[in-house]
């Protein structure tokens, strides 16, 4: 890859490190014109080869990787090598990461969660978060993530859940892929929900094949 703005040298893991901990990143994906999801609803249907490399890296990176439910189950998310924690005010675990290991999948949801009860049953009561009341705390579920000692938090969406969280002031950066297509149509884009404006300052800035990789830092 190419680097255009940032340090001249060094692999991914080195480019994409973090400057300290706690830290909670994000990684989204969009095509040139906004969309971050292809005609079937998923992101994996516009990422190519080097969107998935700084994905696995950005994975052997992190100590736990944050997504909302509905992401997971349009995705297909399965068990990871470090906990996925599913983010869901209902207290839904999607199918595919119901048969996990313990402590590979955590749920975080509020206290009037419908599938509270379920989730404690399915997931062990240890490896449900509840954070907030109504909605889920999502300032709340980084502290106790952080305390759990795992302090280096990946952010995989969905747009909801990243409005959220930056809406939260929880996210420190995001890595934002910009596939070189053209879709149109209506879908998502990276964050989707209430207007914010979150001010965000350029790091690094890479290329391959026309594929635009960024890491943009939050500034209060």
């Amino acid at each position: 890859m190419k680097v255009l703005l940032g340090p001249r040298s060094g692999d991914l893991a080195d480019l994409y490190a973090v400057p300290r901990t706690p830290w909670l990143r994000a990684n989204m994906v969009s095509s040139v014109d906004g969309a971050a999801a292809g005609a079937d609803g998923r992101s994996g249907s516009i990422n190519n080869a080097a969107d998935k490399l700084v994905f696995e890296t950005l994975r052997g990176l992190a100590d736990a990787v944050l997504v909302g439910a509905g992401t997971a189950r349009t995705e297909g998310y399965g068990p990871a090598a470090v906990p996925v924690v599913v983010v869901s005010r209902r207290g839904e675990v999607p199918a595919t990461l119901q048969g996990a290991e313990p402590g590979r999948v955590l749920l975080a949801t509020c206290a009037s969660s419908p599938g509270l009860a379920a989730a404690r049953d399915l997931l062990g009561a240890d490896q449900v978060l509840v954070c907030g009341d109504e909605q889920v705390d999502l300032a709340q579920l980084r502290t106790r993530l952080v305390d759990r000692g795992l302090v280096s938090l990946l952010a995989e969406g969905g747009p909801s859940l990243l409005r959220d969280l930056l809406a939260a002031g929880v996210v420190d950066e995001l890595c934002a892929t910009v596939v070189p297509r053209l879709l149109a149509g209506a879908g998502p884009r990276m964050t989707v929900g209430a207007p914010l404006d979150v001010p965000l300052s350029l790091e690094l800035l890479l290329e391959h094949d026309g594929t635009l990789l960024a890491r943009w830092f939050t500034r209060s």
